[in-house]
């Protein structure tokens, strides 16, 4: 077990599970702001690739192969549409919402992992994985919404944004192993970075092209601290995730980043006064227990 705690594997976990939360932080307080999603997400890349034009300077990648390229364009493609639809699910929605919605990840993962990766968890892994989705059930039966557990539920457009990013997240983290297992986490993170702002870019200048971006840039010089704040957190989610996907399956590593749901929980009644602490986290340990079984019996 202290050789499991000491790993590099687990402390990348470990802080995915505390940044994740962090930069959704970062990501509602500026939309709170006027901030445009896709401008975040934007500006998020933006900030991040200049640090990595560093990189490729000092350490310039050599016989890539073609693989990389393919998959880091379908990778790219996806990461972004997730990422915004995830800041639009912040905009319209609690804080505490995500963790409850986000659990369905891991079996989304699990389904595409078959597939395209090869990976079959044992009956442990499924199991804990059952335990996050049932923990995330007890979260929204308890929220004290008469949405809970039903249809209505489902047609709110915060949870809908929500299941679109999970959905492109958790297929887009399978393009991201395979790029991780052909070069390394690191040259990975640099494809996300500049990748993703290359097509949110574009998707930027296209979707919102009838929405004038000078408020937009005034926006960002008023809140400048925030987007770097953003971007640092959201830099070493990214980071942490392609080394934790480097030693653990995608379907096993995307259960134990659910355990972000206590802190979820814990963020968005501190910053943003959001209600039924105590229900949450009942709900959100069930979720941890599975994340437990997880670690224990992989």
């Amino acid at each position: 077990m202290l050789l499991l705690i000491l790993t590099t594997t687990t402390l990348a976990i470990g802080i995915r599970i505390l940044v994740n939360p962090l930069s959704n932080v970062f990501q509602k307080y500026l939309t709170q702001r006027q901030a445009n999603p896709l401008f975040i997400v934007t500006c998020t890349y933006g900030v991040l690739s200049l640090g990595c034009l560093g990189y490729l300077f000092a350490a310039p990648p050599s016989n890539l192969p073609n693989s990389f390229w393919q998959n880091s364009l379908i990778f790219n493609i996806l990461a972004v549409g997730g990422n915004y639809f995830l800041v639009k699910s912040l905009q319209h929605g609690d804080l505490s919402v995500l963790g409850p919605v986000n659990a369905y990840k891991s079996l989304v993962s699990l389904i595409f992992g078959l597939f395209l990766l090869g990976e079959i968890p044992n009956r442990w892994g499924v199991v804990g994985m059952l335990l996050i989705v049932a923990g995330s059930y007890f979260v929204l039966s308890q929220s004290g919404s008469t949405h809970a557990l039903s249809w209505k539920l489902f047609q709110q457009p915060e949870v809908r944004y929500r299941f679109f990013a999970l959905f492109l997240s958790a297929t887009d983290a399978l393009f991201l192993k395979k790029i991780i297992i052909a070069t390394n986490p690191t040259l990975a993170y640099v494809s996300w970075c500049i990748g993703g702002f290359f097509f949110s870019l574009i998707g930027l200048l296209f979707l919102q092209k009838n929405e004038p971006l000078l408020p937009q840039f005034q926006a960002f010089k008023t809140y400048r601290w925030h987007f770097l704040a953003l971007a640092i957190s959201t830099g070493l989610m990214q980071l942490s995730t392609n080394f934790a996907f480097e030693g653990i399956q995608v379907s096993y590593a995307l259960a134990l980043f659910q355990i972000s749901a206590l802190v979820s929980v814990f963020f968005g009644v501190h910053f943003f006064q959001e209600t039924q602490l105590w229900k949450k986290l009942a709900g959100a340990s069930v979720m941890v227990l599975g994340a437990v079984l997880i670690i224990l019996f992989k």
